[in-house]
């Protein structure tokens, strides 16, 4: 049964936007890594606003923000949790992680206001270093959360500036009193934008996110021999730099033949010594690899390793790897897409089956609990950049899908 009521459109766009403005420099550069002064300045925005929907506030030990909802009839139950992220990367955009939190307590807010009376405690999460820019890995505090990597690791975890993360959270104000999982969710859901170009270009304004890629990263060294660029013949080369390019070109064929469900990219690339006259003697670089299914994904994988060593002994060069990051692909809750399909529905508002082409904090809190996320459409699929945008319409809209699900999740039966 829809609950019948709809966010307050205008504070929920105000307030993204406040967020927003919060981290920005001299030049209008948005940037709040995670533990900075900037992230302080956002944590308590969002802290007030908890307050104000008169949640309780509880911060765990990694620092992750939640805002709870429970009366003494439903205090007993494990909650339904939402959230996100408010961590940036550098120079981004307002929406990305943030939209999700800034929904979730509109959502208890009207919930609230409405009279509504739940079977279960609501929690909004606000998840520590989603973005993984200053500290590593990324989405650490869902991951933590979910059990995934222990919580005194991650707090001794050095960031790119030296600063320790556990000594950072308590300057800030934010090294909580809580173990990691001290709730466990009955279920989680994230609303977020795509990131990515699928809603925006069939003009469809929810995603009903089905499963989350799987995510390969690792790092290849190519050591060759450095020598001069006119006077060395072609054959005669131990070139880091082309094999390099061979393996650029290699993924690409790779995705090309998988019929569109493989992605892959090389982000990084280094050479030594990185000088035009000089043949490079290294070659550094990393490579993404993506897909939604577990078996190709780990096939692609081999195949790609395959051709490292082939590639080896044919150019001869030395290639080695390293093993950055690897999630397995991530199945949501069935019974929660499908709620949110009939959320959409019932809201006049079309909606499309999506994979999720970015990790996510559901990804990590799919570990715990039943998991599903909501898609609302990127402009022109641009995120991680200022130019990131989502209108006013496609906003709310997700926000009230957001409140028709959590309703259906937590109304008595």
């Amino acid at each position: 049964m829809q609950s019948k009521l709809s966010i307050n459109d205008e504070r929920l766009l105000n307030r993204i936007n406040e967020l927003g403005q919060i981290g920005r420099d001299k030049e209008g550069k948005l940037t709040r890594l995670v533990a900075s002064d900037t992230d302080k300045f956002g944590r308590d925005a969002v802290v007030k606003w908890m307050k104000d929907a008169g949640l309780e506030i509880v911060v765990d030990y990694i620092g992750n923000i939640f805002g709870i909802w429970s009366s003494s009839e439903n205090e007993s139950k494990d909650p339904i949790m939402v959230g996100s992220h408010i961590d940036t990367v550098i120079n981004a955009g307002m929406l990305d992680g943030c939209y999700g939190v800034i929904a979730g307590i509109e959502m208890i807010k009207t919930l609230k206001d409405g009279g509504y009376k739940p079977s279960r405690p609501i929690v909004v999460g606000v998840f520590t270093n989603e973005e993984g820019v200053r500290y590593s890995p990324d989405m650490m505090g869902s991951l933590v959360y979910a059990g995934g990597l222990s919580v005194d690791e991650a707090l001794a975890t050095v960031g790119t500036d030296d600063t320790i993360l556990g000594e950072e959270l308590k300057r800030i104000g934010y090294a909580g009193t809580k173990e990691p999982g001290f709730l466990k969710p009955h279920a989680f859901v994230e609303l977020h934008i795509e990131q990515g170009p699928i809603l925006d270009s069939i003009k469809t304004p929810i995603g009903a996110v089905e499963n989350l890629q799987g995510i390969s990263w690792q790092r290849v060294t190519v050591e060759g021999v450095a020598n001069h660029a006119g006077t060395t013949p072609t054959a005669m080369r131990k070139d880091a730099g082309l094999a390099a390019a061979k393996v650029i070109t290699f993924l690409r064929d790779l995705c090309n033949k998988s019929n569109a469900t493989t992605v892959a990219t090389v982000g990084c690339i280094e050479f030594e010594p990185n000088a035009i006259n000089v043949i490079p003697s290294r070659a550094t670089f990393t490579v993404d690899l993506r897909n939604p299914n577990e078996q190709k994904l780990h096939e692609e994988e081999l195949e790609l390793d395959k051709y490292l060593k082939e590639l080896g002994e044919n150019y001869g060069v030395k290639i080695s790897t390293e093993r950055l990051v690897r999630f397995e692909p991530v199945t949501f809750d069935e019974n929660i897409v499908q709620l949110v399909e009939s959320a959409a529905k019932e809201r006049g508002l079309e909606s499309k089956r999506m994979t999720s082409g970015a990790g996510q904090d559901a990804q990590m809190m799919a570990r715990m609990c039943p998991t599903a996320m909501i898609f609302v459409p990127s402009v022109d699929g641009i995120s991680h950049n200022p130019k990131e945008f989502t209108s006013g319409y496609n906003l709310v809209a997700g926000a009230n899908v957001l409140l028709d699900v959590i309703s259906k999740l937590t109304e008595y039966k």
